[in-house]
């Protein structure tokens, strides 16, 4: 088995200097991104296994531990893009707490190095962890004479002009030692994050992922003119060299930089046990949306310096501060409102409008609810205060319902009855023939008639896994809905005909968030898809039932548009020859059948199929290789592959014969893991299946 997918205690020394080694470059590699392109590509939690993975190994075999080793290292070397500032005083990390128990550890630790009695409180500050970018600023005899971002700890990014744009930040000290070297954190608040990103994407611009991407890109200009627009804040919470004592106590140091002018975070507060500690975390974590800006986590650090002082350095981190990190998947916050949208196959789903608040690196500001049965059995109310998650790329979703800080007014939901469309058409919930039971999910009965659902066929029509249009994505394509100019498939393709020919009005060009380039290029994009493979044409159709990989299964059996029409049209014909022939495929079920059935029996469905089709060609679909070593078999892939895309994995698999699936079970025959396999590795390895390295898979499918 490859040495990465090994637990800690089954390596061999050789394999542990191998792992080292790999963890080393990984790590290093992700620091590069997160602090000097302002760029991560791995989540927090992926990040945090790794650097836990080198400790434990490290702990395990300390005689391998290398010169280069993450452990000792702080940030990353600055770019280049500025000149350098050498700290005076370090500027070092912090150790990770992430369960109680660690916090526990961390509390115990202390008293043993400082030796202090069980019945002799420790005094401890707790403070929320700012998700920013660390600062430090220097100041002699009041004057502000330098600002430098972290870098690696020793040398950081000269910004001092970029910094001194911040509102927040004092030019000038009154009452200051002669040398004062202030530390804090630049950082975005969720309001001016929203504002920014309308403006970004308002001027053709990319949207920044979160805040801390947003300030730290924003920091790191080269003009500091441009930061200067951006709206920037700063929390001063440490200090680097002083010519004095500030204070003789953490808290009582930071009060005097309040003093000074600097803002302060106000949540700070002193604790006197484990049970405090906690007890404020738990607090934080609770008003964490409510505070107008990201944290991941409470910082907690010894109160008295003195005790600081004796306590001392740990490779990268201090022995007196621990930071406590939330859930890198969970949140806390405010549901503001429930509105209900219709998709593309009529269900209404309720989506839970939420106070923003970041969760695995991404702002989430809406969370689903499922359906009606799941919003009641949770009792999820408008001005609940709930629990967000957002584990991996699944939709954010509401998990609980924190009813200690319900408000005294909050009403149940009443789930509507009617399609929130213009035509309030009758919404359903439909009995499943076969076993009697009424489905979870009410639908609008209006399909085709329903303005939604026509809209949001349109939208599955262009997206990636159908016909993928560059250029005409969700928004575009509800805009060219609601203004009339595409109102079905086939409209597309004629659109660069119509805005010729001055059909349109105004033409494409002309149009808010286009012009002559992008109109051209849209024509151009549309173009390179007149020719569609059969499978993507499948999905396309949007049919309920049939997803991407029914489609690849009735392109692969079928062949050819036509063949797979004549039986399409068959489909519906209860009791029929040809209705069977369907059902016998391999892993097509009477759900999906019917639907085939009912879509193809529509005339006006056939009447824009005929319309779309005079306007595209239909490629037949590639044979599968029906002898190889992965033919038949059921292959599953996690992790971050780093070889291949997910996609290009998955059609490479099965284009090979094998079949694809989401989730591990005993028919799995492969997990093929790449860095930050989780859950699915481990169950994998519970029932005995056979796990892959991306080099031991490309060495299968190639034999």
């Amino acid at each position: 088995m490859n040495p990465a997918l090994k637990d800690v205690s089954d390596l061999t020394a050789e394999q542990a200097a191998s792992e080292l080694a790999r963890l080393a470059r990984e790590i290093a590699k992700h620091d590069r991104a997160y602090y000097e392109k302002d760029a991560p590509v791995i989540s927090d939690a992926v990040y945090d296994a790794l650097r836990q993975r080198n400790e434990a190994i490290e702990l395990a075999f300390p005689d391998l531990k290398r010169e280069d080793s993450p452990s000792g290292q702080v940030g990353a070397k600055p770019s280049g893009k500025f000149s350098e500032v050498r700290h005076a005083v370090p500027m070092l990390s912090l150790g990770n707490a992430f369960t109680d128990e660690d916090v526990a550890d961390f509390a115990a630790r202390v008293r043993r190095f400082l030796n202090v009695p069980e019945d002799e409180a420790i005094a401890v500050t707790a403070e929320p962890k700012i998700d920013g970018l660390s600062a430090s600023l220097r100041y002699e005899k009041g004057v502000l004479v330098s600002g430098a971002t972290r870098g690696d700890g020793q040398t950081g990014e000269n910004v001092t002009e970029n910094l001194k744009t911040l509102d927040e930040i004092p030019q000038a000290l009154t009452g200051a030692p002669d040398v004062l070297e202030v530390r804090g954190e630049v950082y975005m608040s969720h309001e001016d994050f929203a504002a920014l990103n309308r403006a970004q994407e308002e001027a053709g611009k990319p949207a920044y992922k979160n805040p801390r991407n947003a300030a730290a890109g924003s920091l790191r200009q080269i003009d500091p003119r441009v930061t200067a627009r951006r709206p920037l804040r700063f929390f001063a919470y440490a200090w680097g060299e002083v010519s004095e004592p500030l204070a003789e106590t953490q808290m009582g140091a930071v009060e005097r930089l309040a003093g000074f002018g600097f803002k302060v975070n106000p949540e700070m507060t002193r604790c006197e046990s484990v049970e405090a500690m906690l007890d404020r975390y738990r607090a934080i974590e609770e008003k964490r949306a409510a505070l107008g800006y990201d944290i991941d986590g409470v910082v907690y650090k010894v109160d008295r310096l003195d005790y600081q002082q004796r306590l001392g350095f740990v490779s990268r981190a201090p022995r007196w501060a621990i930071a406590h990190k939330f859930s890198p998947e969970k949140a806390t916050t405010i549901l503001h409102a429930i509105e209900i949208q219709v998709g593309r196959t009529g269900a209404l789903t309720p989506v839970a409008k939420l106070e923003p608040v970041t969760v695995g690196g991404v702002v989430v500001s809406n969370a689903t609810l499922h359906n009606e049965d799941e919003i009641a059995r949770k009792d999820v109310r408008v001005g609940d205060t709930v629990v967000v998650q957002r584990a991996g790329d699944v939709i954010p979703q509401v998990v609980e319902v924190l009813k200690d800080k319900r408000p005294a007014d909050a009403e149940p939901f009443a789930f509507p009855h009617v399609c929130p469309c213009p035509l309030k058409t009758p919404a359903e919930r439909e009995v499943n023939p076969r076993t009697g039971e009424i489905n979870a999910v009410r639908r609008c009965t209006g399909e085709f008639a329903c303005p939604f659902q026509r809209k949001e066929h349109l939208k599955h029509f262009v997206s990636r896994k159908a016909f993928d249009i560059e250029g005409l994505g969700e928004k575009q394509i509800e805009a060219f809905y609601e203004e009339g100019v595409v109102k079905e498939p086939a409209d597309i393709f004629t659109l660069k005909a119509r805005d010729a020919a001055g059909e349109l009005t105004p033409p494409i060009h002309q149009r808010e968030g286009w012009g002559e380039k992008s109109a051209a290029n849209l024509f151009d994009a549309i173009e390179l898809r007149r020719t569609v493979a059969l499978a993507r044409f499948i999905n396309a159709l949007g049919i309920r039932h049939v997803g991407e990989e029914t489609s690849r299964l009735l392109a692969r059996t079928y062949g050819s548009w036509a063949e797979f029409r004549k039986a399409a049209e068959a489909a519906g014909e209860i009791g029929s020859e040809a209705r069977q022939a369907v059902l016998d495929i391999d892993q097509m079920g009477e759900t999906a059948v019917d639907a085939i059935g009912r879509f193809f029996a529509e005339d006006h469905n056939l009447a824009a199929l005929d319309r779309l089709v005079a306007h595209v060609a239909i490629e037949d679909a590639e044979a599968v290789a029906a002898q190889s070593p992965v033919s038949g078999k059921t292959v599953v892939f996690t992790g971050a592959l780093e070889r291949f895309t997910r996609d290009e994995a998955k059609a490479r698999a099965q284009s090979l014969g094998a079949k694809v699936a989401g989730s591990v079970s005993g028919k799995t025959d492969y997990l093929v893991a790449g860095p930050g396999a989780g859950s699915k590795l481990k169950k994998a390895q519970e029932l005995g299946v056979s796990v892959l390295t991306e080099d031991e898979w490309l060495a299968l499918i190639t034999e």
